[in-house]
């Protein structure tokens, strides 16, 4: 059985978007053409990794051919959800990305994951051996809109933790840098073993005291 390709070579949407709470999130890309609707399943890193493939594309052929790009966006033109229903058509395993000299389009090639290494000339190819694939040509502004909205949806997840840069639960977080302990968590005196506590004023507990402390390197 051959190949499928789903084009879009003037789509009215290329969006980056998820499904789901925070830390369960799926991420998903979609392509609009007027009523016609794909979807692809991926990974969060993918997503960050494409927008920055992207982006560093776009600056190269502007640096190396004076093409006319516009600058990276901060404001984003759509913000709103993915269409429904979502259906994926498959989850995406190797990404391709082009730039059309003619058409000054960028090139992405999204291909459906497959057991094993797949040939590198089937990527942006048109062979009728490999996995199926979205191929979406976007004008540079496109492009640039295509970062931005990518750029939000991967920050849009969990907040990090300042101390340990983990990701922080609804629930909670047990830091690791706090051995465990939240700022402010109150500890029940009735885990305290009394018995473990050193007597400040034993002289005993003075580890000056230990003539084997003295020939310690580390000391």
């Amino acid at each position: 059985m051959s190949r499928v390709i789903h084009v879009f070579r003037t789509p009215d949407r290329f969006i980056a978007g998820t499904v789901g709470e925070p830390g369960e999130r799926t991420f998903y890309l979609q392509a609009v053409h007027v009523k016609r609707v794909i979807s692809v399943m991926l990974e969060k890193q993918q997503v960050k990794v494409l927008a920055e493939r992207i982006g560093a594309m776009l600056d190269e052929v502007q640096r190396r051919f004076g093409a006319s790009i516009p600058p990276p966006e901060t404001d984003l033109t759509d913000a709103s959800p993915l269409e429904t229903p979502i259906e994926p058509e498959f989850r995406v395993g190797t990404m391709g990305l082009g730039w059309d000299s003619e058409a000054s389009t960028v090139v992405v090639e999204l291909l459906a994951f497959t057991e094993g290494e797949i040939d590198e000339s089937v990527v942006l190819g048109d062979s009728e051996e490999g996995p199926d694939a979205v191929r979406v040509f976007l004008s540079p502004a496109q492009a640039r809109q295509f970062v931005a909205r990518a750029e939000r949806v991967v920050s849009a997840g969990r907040p990090l933790c300042p101390l340990c840069a983990s990701p922080l639960d609804p629930e909670g977080h047990l830091c690791i840098r706090l051995n465990g302990y939240r700022r402010g968590a109150e500890i029940d005196p009735s885990d305290i073993d009394i018995d473990a506590l050193d007597d400040p004023d034993d002289p005993s507990n003075d580890p000056s005291d230990d003539p084997d402390d003295l020939d310690d390197p580390d000391l």
